[in-house]
C-alpha cells in the first residue's frame, strides 16, 4: 500500500467493526512483511527529532498484528535510551503504570496475554517524566485521530498532555516548550482510513508515522 493511500470501509462502519476489520487486515501481515515494517519504522524513529533529544522513551510489545519496535527497542538500548514498558494499574482500573525496561527484565502475561515487566514500584517512572510515547493503535486517519482496542488506556495516559497542551500559549509553542511526553503513534500502511468516528474522549495524536 502507497503510504497516501488509505484502507476503504463502509461509510456506515461503527468503531468495532472498524477494530475486526483493520485488526483482521493487519493479522494477515507475513512475517517477512512484519520483520520489514519492523525495521523500517525503527529506521524512520531513530531519525526523528524527538526522540534524538529523548532520554526515556515508552515502547509496548507487540500482539494481535501490531507493528513491532523489537529493531527499534534494541537501537534505543544501544544508544543508552531509557525504555519503558506499559503495565496495567493494579489499583486505577483502566490506566496505565510505565516500568524500566532492560533485556534482563522479567516479563510476565497480564490479563490480556500481553507481556509486561513484573510490577515493582521502583522501576516505575511517572508518565509526566517521559520523553516520548510511542503509542499503539488499531485506526488512524490523516487529522491524527485513532482508535485504540476499546479499553481507552492512552487515551487516559494522555489526558494530563492534551489538557496542558491545549492551555499553552503561543508564545509557548513559538519557543518550541515541549509538554511531556510527546505521543507518537506508530501503524502499519493498512490501519489507515478515510476518516476515524471521534469521541469526546478521544485524543488526537500530534503525528502517527508508518514504515
Amino acid at each position: 500500500m502507497n503510504s497516501n493511500e488509505t484502507t476503504t470501509l463502509k461509510t456506515s462502519s461503527t468503531r468495532a467493526q472498524i477494530r475486526v476489520d483493520i485488526r483482521a487486515l493487519r493479522q494477515q501481515l507475513t512475517q517477512p512483511e512484519q520483520q520489514y515494517a519492523s525495521s523500517a519504522i525503527s529506521e524512520k524513529l531513530a531519525k526523528h527529532s524527538h526522540i534524538i533529544k529523548a532520554n526515556s522513551i515508552a515502547v509496548y510489545l507487540a500482539n494481535d498484528g501490531e507493528l513491532d519496535l523489537v529493531d527499534f527497542i534494541d537501537w534505543c538500548w544501544q544508544q543508552n535510551k531509557q525504555v519503558y514498558l506499559p503495565v496495567i494499574h493494579p489499583f486505577c482500573k483502566g490506566h496505565l503504570l510505565f516500568l524500566h525496561y532492560q533485556p534482563t527484565t522479567k516479563l510476565v502475561s497480564n490479563k490480556y496475554g500481553i507481556f509486561e515487566p513484573k510490577l515493582n514500584v521502583a522501576n516505575v517512572l511517572p508518565v509526566n517524566q517521559l520523553d516520548v510515547l510511542i503509542t499503539p493503535l488499531v485506526a488512524f486517519d490523516n487529522q491524527g485521530d485513532r482508535i485504540g482496542m476499546g479499553g481507552g488506556f492512552y487515551d487516559r495516559t494522555l489526558a494530563n498532555w492534551h489538557h496542558q497542551t491545549k492551555r499553552q500559549t503561543r508564545l509557548q509553542q513559538l519557543e518550541a516548550k515541549q509538554i511531556k511526553p510527546f505521543p507518537i503513534g506508530v501503524a502499519h500502511h493498512c490501519q489507515k482510513i478515510a476518516k476515524v468516528p471521534v469521541e469526546p474522549w478521544d485524543i488526537r495524536l500530534p503525528e502517527i508515522l508508518t514504515p
